[in-house]
Formats: structure tokens, sequence, C-alpha cells
């Protein structure tokens, strides 16, 4: 999984830092310049694009996991339903359907910590949060594309958690 081992916490730039934990996890990137970087992340279920979006005017950073899931016109009102629900669970980070090419995303925004705080496990935090997310929310989405299921029936089965081993 992740590793932070030997990240120098004085970068300035939040993708300084990036680009080494994404190095460290061995995930194939491309930098594009000091605002973007985008990695290929294999997940529990699926591969996806992450997206890091350094808005330095802003002092935002930005993180996207991006599927390979385009949302066609015929399930888009079940997509955005099951969205609207999925979101009402997570404590950080939403679900969307991103309109330049209809796919799915999973985005949260943060503002870098300073005054000495560990922008190493702040950025840590963020990429593990945006893939459990993924994981946990993937099977969803395609009982909801691929499985003609409703929402409320995609979560629920999406959802149920075993007790116990056999």
């Amino acid at each position: 999984m992740l590793s932070s081992d030997r990240l120098d916490e004085s970068a300035g730039n939040p993708l300084d830092t990036l680009e080494i934990l994404v190095g460290q996890n061995e995930w194939p990137y491309e930098r594009l310049g000091d605002e973007e970087i985008v990695a290929a992340v294999t997940g529990e279920w699926c591969d996806f694009h992450m997206r890091y979006i350094w808005l330095s005017d802003k002092n935002i950073l930005q993180c996207a996991g991006q599927l390979d899931v385009r949302v066609q016109d015929k399930n888009r009102p079940h997509v955005l339903e099951v969205i609207t629900q999925i979101n009402e669970r997570l404590d950080m980070g939403h679900f969307s359907v991103w309109s330049d090419d209809d796919t799915i995303m999973f985005r949260h925004s943060m503002v870098p910590p300073s005054n000495g705080v560990d922008i190493v496990a702040a950025c840590d935090l963020v990429t593990r949060t945006v893939i459990a997310e993924i994981d946990r929310y993937y099977p969803v989405f395609q009982f909801v594309i691929w499985g003609g299921k409703s929402p409320a029936e995609a979560i629920e089965a999406a959802m149920l958690e075993t007790v116990g081993n056999a």
C-alpha cells in the first residue's frame, strides 16, 4: 500500500511531496509542471487515475480519483441519485460526474498545513482517503450502470458487511 518513508517535509509545493510519495509507491505518473501530477493507481476493484492539482494562488491542493467509467445518458439519473446517496455517507470529499468527459470522480480539496504541521501526513491521508472511497463505492456504480439495479438496491448489495468468517 502507501509508503511515506524518507519524505522531506520542507517542500514548499505539496506536489514535490506527492511526487516522492507517488514514486515510492511505484505508480506510473507524469508531472505537468508545478501545477499537476497524474498517476495510474490500481485499486481493489479497478484501475484509475489519481490527479493532484496545486492551485498556488488559492493555496489549495485538489485531489481526484478519476474512474474509467463513462456515464451514458440513459444511466445518468440513476448515477446522479446514487452519487447523492453516497455523498451523504462521506466524511471527506465527494463523488461527481465530470462534465468534460462524463466520467465518475472522487474529489477532495485541502489547504496544505503550515507552521511545522506534517505535510507528509496530510498528503498521505488525502491519498489514502481517495483510494479507500473509490474501493468502497466502485461496486455500487457497477451495480447501477452495468447491473441495472436501482440506487437503493446497489447500495444495499455493495455495502453488505459480513460478520465472522467461513
